[in-house]
């Protein structure tokens, strides 16, 4: 299939007719259907067949399909490349975070960076482990700052810090709360359960499946923003890193971190056929004497 073979499949296939197709290429109906037919007469198969007025897809245009979507994907975001190429990002910095690390570490970093470089702009993206790969690749990011490393040839990374887990509660539930809590806790407690794909969640649950725990999970979350309200209302207790909780720390809201120190590496990803500018260097230095002095809180 040729590229005009595919552009016209696609729409066809999206919008269902002739004409729709051809309104969304802004081109007549006939030139649509001449290179439809085109297509089907190299392909050697139907892609369509009429049915109460529309265009329905074969099997095999719907196995087709997929393919095809997938090029209109990447297309996507090489349009978006060109894009943020041809914007340049001048004095901005463009960061992606996770959305636990956005809660503290990320707005402490740039309000210090700031009163030394108050030029600098920041766009700031919270995104999950698999999306900071694709706006790395994408430049819609020039830096992401992460618990896990994603593995792609494209991709440098430098460690930036470390990270522990521990347990967020209310002071009012655990009064004469230690230092530092027994994981096995968990047992005793309602448990408002992590169900995302990042390293925290991950790194929680191998540690209940390693100490064979049943825990009453009252509440699931996909956001430790909404963990942090539940324990809050008195709800249950969760599982968060030092540098989110200190966050969520208030008079009514405590953390303390586990007896087995249960601790997660922090990087800071980047292209490396672009690596960090000189500024974004020095941002990056600020990033790195927060999380250690976050650490040492």
């Amino acid at each position: 299939m040729k590229f005009r073979h595919i552009e016209v499949f696609h729409a066809v296939y999206q919008t269902g007719s002739v004409t729709g197709a051809a309104r969304a290429l802004n081109v007549s109906q006939p030139s649509v259907s001449k290179v439809l037919g085109h297509a089907e007469d190299q392909l050697g198969f139907k892609l369509f067949e009429r049915v109460k007025g529309r265009l329905a897809p074969t099997r095999e245009a719907d196995a087709l399909y997929r393919n095809v979507d997938e090029i209109y994907g990447q297309m996507a975001s090489l349009d978006t490349m060109a894009e943020n190429l041809r914007r340049g990002s001048g004095g901005q910095i463009r960061l992606g975070v996770t959305p636990t690390l956005g809660l503290g570490v990320a707005p402490d970093a740039i309000a210090r960076f700031r009163q030394t470089h108050p030029d600098a702009v920041f766009d700031i993206r919270t995104l999950n482990h698999d999306e900071m790969r694709a706006a790395l690749i994408e430049m819609e990011c020039d830096i992401a700052v992460t618990y896990d490393c994603p593995q792609h040839p494209r991709l440098g990374s430098t460690a930036i810090g470390v990270g522990e887990l521990g347990l967020l509660y209310r002071r009012c539930d655990m009064p004469e709360a230690p230092d530092r809590i027994d994981f096995a806790l968990l047992q005793s407690k309602d448990w408002i359960a992590l169900a995302a794909d990042g390293r925290v969640a991950q790194t929680c649950a191998q540690e209940i499946e390693r100490l064979r725990l049943r825990l009453n999970a009252v509440v699931t979350v996909r956001t430790y923003y909404v963990a942090a309200a539940l324990v809050a209302r008195g709800v249950g207790v969760t599982v968060m890193d030092q540098h989110s909780a200190q966050a969520c720390v208030t008079p009514e809201m405590d953390f303390r971190p586990f007896v087995e120190p249960l601790s997660l590496n922090m990087y800071c990803i980047y292209l490396q056929d672009r690596p960090p500018s000189k500024t974004i260097q020095k941002f990056i230095d600020v990033l790195r004497d927060e999380i250690a002095g976050s650490a040492g809180a």
